[in-house]
């Protein structure tokens, strides 16, 4: 059995897909879900689908190996960050390395890094006058939207578009290749 955490701050609607997905999957599960907001949505996903849930403290997040021995002590085989808005520590990505993924909303090394996430992206990208935008899921390293692509995939951006059209789009992407490439990564 192959165990997976999933690490999200919002509502989840990713989270929700890859456990709607793998349940398809005797072979890997959704072994935790960790939040760092105590009223995000996912924590709710996790009640529901009967999935502990845990909710960070940020200094023993930043600053210890508590999440460190918490995932090995799980025996967690694969980290996915699934909106999750803080950098991982060093600690966490060199105790698994290559086993920490992340999914952006934006077409890497494009419109990454620190404070670009959900409309900050948007926005970003239709203000440049970009063709196309999309989604990259990469490893994690020790940088913001740094580590090696594991998969793009793209969707044009018409004149009519807005932020928040393309950020329909976008998510349409998430949900359709977040799930297969976790599945993908631990089969």
């Amino acid at each position: 059995m192959k165990n997976i955490a999933i690490f999200a701050s919002g509502a989840g609607s990713n989270a929700q897909k890859i456990i709607d997905h793998l349940k398809g999957n005797p072979a890997i599960r959704v072994a935790a879900i960790v939040s760092n907001k105590p009223d995000a949505g996912v924590l709710l996903i996790a009640e529901a689908e009967n999935i502990p849930s845990y909710i960070i403290d940020k200094e023993a997040f930043l600053r210890g190996d508590y999440y460190v021995k918490l995932m090995q002590e799980l025996e967690i085989d694969l980290i996915v960050l699934a909106g999750f808005l803080w950098k991982v520590p060093a600690n966490l990505v060199q105790a698994f390395p290559d086993k920490i993924i992340n999914i952006h909303p934006a077409l890497l090394p494009k419109y990454g890094g620190k404070g670009m996430y959900g409309h900050f992206v948007h926005e970003a990208v239709i203000a440049a006058g970009e063709p196309e935008s999309g989604i990259t899921i990469h490893f994690v390293n020790e940088k913001y939207d740094d580590g090696a692509t594991i998969l793009q995939e793209k969707c044009t951006i018409t004149p009519a578009d807005t932020p928040e059209s393309l950020a329909k789009k976008v998510q349409a992407l998430e949900h359709k290749w977040f799930p297969v490439i976790v599945e993908r990564l631990l089969t």
